[in-house]
């Protein structure tokens, strides 16, 4: 019998001659990411717990985004927090505004294939993107980390998802996700992991990689995998080792459920306020009016994303009381789009550029929204009172369905 992404990556992290589905291990935890929500109350705990030494600062990881600027008075009691834990513990891997977690994990090079790698944001999943098993949890468990460098997991059953095709041009990976959480349910994949598979997959950048296994979460998911590629070590500036190449759930390998595509069936889709898995094709949501639209986030604010939204825009304008927001998912992806011209077209059209941040993802700055206004977002969720009041309504596209929203005003196809 062989074994899923997810079970080679803890066998071979815990030594053990075989892991199955459903053991309870402890696994060795290669990196950790801690965002300045949770660092109070991490360091709290840690010190309630009685360590006094950090298992090894160079694996911990200390980023500011969600409540950068501040906009409550209370935030900087967090950067407080943060900057002294640093201190005293000579943490020395610290991101001040510097981009989304998320994407700076992989971004910085902090995340490899095969690693297992924990943080205290849900969408911690996004580093399967490179092959790394990677999940979020609390600040308990975070703490326990800190002071130990393990954790215990019970190994996930695992879906499989194969995807076979070319996608419709209009099309792209986050259509392929919201659809997938549309037909599993919001807790379709509890505690499983998703493997995902295909020559529509090899096809992808990981950046649209990146797409997926950030919102695996959204349908419970305990992990997102795609297997190591070239296209995988070059993002990560690596050669893959003959285990990392081998990330490969296995044809015989036990597999809880499978699910197939083809890509050529896929449409431009939207999750509809005000659940992640209501899903309706953009082509009946024609004509819906809208106040505002964000493309930005840990799901969709990397360089591809910003230059199909400036594809769509480049020569037009965006529709009058119409507000367009876009946030690049860091200073790096700031700086590529500004140097290839794409923040000018974005300008250009009347899109408003902020810095790179967790902001109106998270309902805290650049931008909420107030009772009866209804946004086009590329973030990950669209819960009540996520980007304002809970009458707002929110809905979640791609990129390019986004875009396409700014110029026309309403909901359209994109073409």
């Amino acid at each position: 019998m062989g074994y899923t992404i997810i079970e080679k990556i803890i066998q071979k992290n815990t030594g053990l001659d075989s892991v199955k589905a459903g053991d309870i291990v402890n696994v060795n935890v290669d990196r950790v990411m801690i965002h300045d929500i949770f660092i109070p109350f991490v360091a709290d705990k840690f010190e309630e717990m009685g360590f006094q030494k950090l298992w090894d600062p160079d694996k911990v990881v200390l980023i500011y985004d969600h409540l950068v600027p501040a906009s409550q008075i209370d935030d900087t009691r967090h950067f407080q927090k943060g900057n002294a834990f640093a201190e005293k513990y000579g943490l020395k891997n610290v991101h001040r505004s510097d981009g989304i977690c998320h994407q700076l994990m992989t971004e910085a090079g902090y995340v490899k294939p095969g690693n297992v790698v924990f943080g205290t944001d849900s969408h911690t999943t996004t580093y399967g993107c490179v092959g790394a098993f990677s999940s979020g949890i609390g600040y308990t468990e975070m703490a326990s980390i800190l002071g130990t460098g393990i954790l215990w997991v019970k190994v996930p059953e695992t879906i499989r998802v194969n995807i076979e095709g070319e996608l419709p041009s209009n099309v792209t990976s986050k259509d392929i996700i919201l659809r997938l959480i549309g037909d599993l349910g919001a807790d379709g994949a509890t505690y499983k992991a998703l493997e995902f598979s295909g020559s529509t997959i090899e096809n992808m950048s990981v950046a649209s990689r990146m797409t997926m296994s950030n919102m695996a979460i959204e349908a419970g998911a305990k992990c997102a995998l795609f297997s190591p590629d070239e296209k995988t070590a070059e993002y990560c500036e690596i050669t893959l080792t003959d285990i990392e190449k081998d990330l490969i759930g296995d044809a015989d390998a036990s597999y809880v459920r499978v699910i197939n595509y083809r890509a050529e069936d896929f449409v431009p889709v939207l999750a509809c306020p005000s659940q992640v898995d209501n899903i309706k094709p953009a082509s009946e949501l024609i004509g819906t009016k809208i106040d505002q639209v964000f493309i930005g986030s840990c799901t969709n604010g990397r360089l591809e994303d910003l230059m199909c939204a400036a594809k769509i825009l480049k020569g037009k304008k965006v529709s009058p009381f119409v507000k367009l927001i876009i946030t690049p998912a860091s200073r790096k992806i700031y700086r590529q789009a500004l140097a290839n011209g794409t923040l000018q077209t974005l300008s250009e059209a009347g899109a408003i550029i902020t810095h790179p941040g967790c902001g109106l993802c998270c309902g805290r700055t650049g931008g909420i929204l107030t009772d009866g206004e209804r946004v086009v977002a590329t973030n990950n969720r669209n819960f009540l009172g996520r980007m304002g009041t809970s009458k707002v309504e929110i809905y979640l596209a791609s990129p390019a369905t986004a875009a396409a929203a700014a110029v026309a005003g309403e909901i359209v196809v994109p073409q």
